[in-house]
């Protein structure tokens, strides 16, 4: 089986606690960790589309990577905006975490399924959008590209993890959307939107892809499942 869980939002140091956006949040690490175990499998993969932890830097990251290794279940993450912590692919893949794979230019195929993704970022159609959010836009549509061609099987489901919804603030899709049509992707997750951001999420099938959002307070913290059942 394959489950969706993002925003995480781990702090090892309870130095940032997140009941800011609201109480649902109180104590969600435990919730996180208690759902986890009692529906993922060994033999299960669980995608995290961002935001693991708040840590600074990764050697203060190592303590939540380790807990969340411990989890039951195959685990692929990619970058979120906070992951101020998320180094080269050498430096993480050196921590010695054999359940995690970082995901970044590059994909994994897991049983039938590809799975690629990148950080995405702020629509175009943002308030404040800046020459520099522009340039970082366009970097993250070449990630997403490279990710989606490191693995050439085609007849593999296709699935992408964004860490920022690929619709713009009118809820209509991106071009994010637009590169996962040309590479024929089947289903794309994505997370970032807590609390009055909730309004903004966009889910179903749109232009022949399959959208579910999972941000984990959004799924009260339940990994959802996406594949099996």
């Amino acid at each position: 089986m394959i489950y969706g869980i993002g925003d995480l939002h781990f702090d090892y140091s309870k130095e940032k606690p997140m009941d800011i956006f609201g109480q649902s949040w109180i104590d969600h690490e435990d919730k996180i960790i208690d759902n986890w175990k009692k529906h993922v499998k060994e033999e299960d993969l669980v995608l995290v589309p961002g935001d693991i932890s708040w840590a600074m830097r990764l050697d203060e990251a190592h303590h939540d990577l380790i807990r969340i290794h411990e989890l039951p279940g195959k685990k692929a993450f990619i970058k979120g905006n906070h992951d101020y912590w998320w180094q080269s692919l050498n430096k993480l893949n050196s921590l010695g975490l054999d359940s995690i794979v970082f995901i970044q230019n590059t994909s994994l195929s897991f049983d039938n399924y590809i799975i690629s993704g990148t950080r995405g970022w702020y629509s175009r159609d943002s308030d404040n959008f800046t020459q520099d959010d522009e340039r970082i836009f366009k970097r993250e549509l070449l990630r997403l590209e490279m990710s989606l061609s490191h693995i050439k099987d085609t007849d593999k489901t296709r699935i992408v993890m964004l860490h920022y919804p690929p619709f713009n603030v009118d809820l209509s899709p991106n071009e994010f959307v637009a590169v996962m049509k040309d590479f024929h992707v089947d289903i794309c997750l994505y997370g970032h939107l807590h609390s009055e951001g909730h309004s903004q999420i966009v889910e179903g099938r749109i232009e022949g892809i399959d959208f579910y959002c999972v941000s984990s307070d959004y799924i009260n913290f339940y990994p959802k499942l996406i594949i099996g059942g």
